[in-house]
C-alpha cells in the first residue's frame, strides 16, 4: 500500500479539514492564556470570552453615534462593493477572452495589451483612482476590476485557444457564422472555466478591497479593523479577519456547487 493511494473518506476528510483548525485554536489560546495569567490587561492575544463580547457589542448593540449595528453594516458594505466588483469583472473578463481567444483579428492586440495590464501592481494605481473616481464607492469597485479582470481574462482566452479546431471546423462547415460560433460552442466551453477563475481570483478580489476601505471609507470590514487597529483592538481584528476568511470561503464554495450545478459536465469531461 504506498501513500499516494490511500484515499479517506468522508469521515476521514472532514477528520483532516478540521484537525489543522482545532490544533491552530488550541495553540492560540494556550498562548493567549498564558500572556493574561502574566498580563491581565495585555492585549495582544484577547481571550475567546474577549473576542466574543467585542462582536457581541459591534452586532447587536446599535452604535451611540449612528444608532446603525456596525458588525452587520460593515458586512453588508464589503459584500456589495465585491460583488459589484466581481460581476463587473467577470463580464468584461468574459468579453475579452472571448475575443482574444477566438477572433485573431483580436488576438494581435488584445493578448499583449492583456498580459502587460496583468503585470501592473494593482494598488500602485490606488492613489490615482482616488484623484480620479474621488473618495466614493466606485474607486473601490474600479480597483477590484482593474486588479483581477486582466487575470481573468487570460484564463479564458487560454481556455478558448484551447478548444479542440476541429469543433470550430465542423461549426462552419454546418453553416455556423462567428456569432453562432461564439454562443454555441465557445461560451459553453468558457463559462464555468469562468467561475473557477473567479474562485481563483476572490482573494485578491479581498485583499483590494480591504486595501481601498482601509485608506478611504466610513464604513465596511477594512475600513473597521484599519480603525480600530490604532488602539490595538486585537478582540476586534481577529474576529474581523476570521470573518473575512469565512466570508470568502462561502463564496468559494458557492462558486463551486454552482459550477457543479449548472455545468455538471465540465469536471468529467476535463477527466
Amino acid at each position: 500500500m504506498r501513500l499516494i493511494n490511500i484515499k479517506p473518506g468522508k469521515p476521514g476528510r472532514l477528520l483532516l479539514l478540521l484537525l489543522p483548525l482545532a490544533l491552530l485554536v488550541l495553540v492560540y489560546l494556550s498562548y493567549s492564556a498564558q500572556r493574561l495569567e502574566a498580563n491581565p490587561s495585555d492585549k495582544l492575544l484577547p481571550s475567546a470570552t474577549q473576542m466574543v463580547d467585542a462582536i457581541d457589542r459591534l452586532a447587536f448593540e446599535p452604535d451611540r453615534r449612528s444608532g446603525d449595528y456596525l458588525f452587520w453594516q460593515d458586512t453588508a458594505s464589503s459584500l456589495q462593493r465585491i460583488a459589484i466588483g466581481l460581476g463587473i469583472s467577470a463580464l468584461i473578463g468574459l468579453c475579452l477572452g472571448v475575443a482574444a481567444g477566438t477572433i485573431p483579428l483580436f488576438s494581435a492586440p488584445l493578448s499583449p495589451l492583456l498580459t502587460v495590464l496583468s503585470m501592473i501592481p494593482p494598488l500602485a494605481l490606488l492613489p490615482i483612482l482616488f484623484i480620479v473616481f474621488g473618495l466614493g464607492e466606485l474607486s473601490k469597485v474600479v480597483l477590484i476590476v482593474i486588479g483581477i479582470t486582466p487575470i481573468i481574462a487570460r484564463d479564458l482566452e487560454q481556455r478558448a485557444r484551447e478548444i479542440p479546431p476541429e469543433l470550430l471546423v465542423k461549426a462552419q462547415t454546418l453553416g455556423a457564422n462567428t456569432w453562432t460560433l461564439i454562443l454555441r460552442v465557445v461560451l459553453p466551453q468558457l463559462l464555468p472555466r469562468l467561475l473557477i477563475s473567479l474562485r481563483l481570483v476572490l482573494g485578491s478580489a479581498w485583499l483590494f478591497l480591504i486595501a481601498a476601505e482601509a485608506i478611504a471609507s466610513t464604513d465596511g470590514l477594512g475600513y473597521r479593523i484599519f480603525l480600530v487597529r490604532r488602539y490595538m483592538s486585537m478582540d476586534v481584528i481577529l474576529p474581523y479577519v476570521a470573518w473575512i476568511t469565512l466570508l470568502a470561503w462561502a463564496m468559494d464554495y458557492g462558486l463551486r456547487r454552482l459550477t457543479q450545478f449548472a455545468f455538471p459536465w465540465y469536471e468529467g469531461a476535463k477527466s
